[in-house]
């Protein structure tokens, strides 16, 4: 038996704690974005804003990314040792990775707006940023479903 498959309940618990500490940051950094469209460029709040989004990303989305990351995919090396590799294909994880993709691509999008708060060229608006806050939850709760019920189990 292999590290990943002898370790795999420390794993799967890194894995959601790594998980909580991704969304919960991507779920704040947008609405820090709703306040930050309303800063006047160079002002106080402008420049508080910079800096906790900046923190944000750095202390906490984007370490909570990467350890998701690797501990998902242990826990895929260690399902494959178990079980073999065909689950790879069920409906439910092809919909788990999806979301995941999505939620890296939505990450890398949040972290080029701040760039451009950053340099004073945002175009969203604050009716943007308060309609797409809550996407990375959507994503959260199609991926939790569709692993832990039988929804798109065969």
């Amino acid at each position: 038996m292999s590290w990943f498959a002898e370790h795999y309940d420390l794993l799967r618990g890194i894995h959601i704690i790594a998980v909580i500490a991704w969304m919960a940051g991507m779920l704040y950094l947008p609405r820090l974005y709703v306040y930050h469209t309303k800063a006047i460029p160079g002002g106080e709040l402008d420049t508080t804003l910079q800096t906790m989004e900046l923190k944000l990303l750095r202390m906490i989305i984007n370490p909570a990314m990467i350890l998701t990351w690797l501990a998902g995919l242990s826990l895929i090396a260690a399902d494959g040792q178990i079980r073999g590799w065909g689950f790879l294909l069920e409906p439910w994880m092809v919909t788990k990775l999806a979301g995941v993709i999505f939620l890296s691509g939505w990450h890398g999008f949040l972290a080029g707006a701040r760039k451009k708060f950053a340099a004073g060229t945002n175009q969203r608006s604050e009716k943007f940023w308060r309609a797409t806050n809550e996407l990375p939850f959507i994503a959260a709760i199609i991926m939790v479903l569709a692993v832990t019920t039988e929804f798109l189990r065969r």
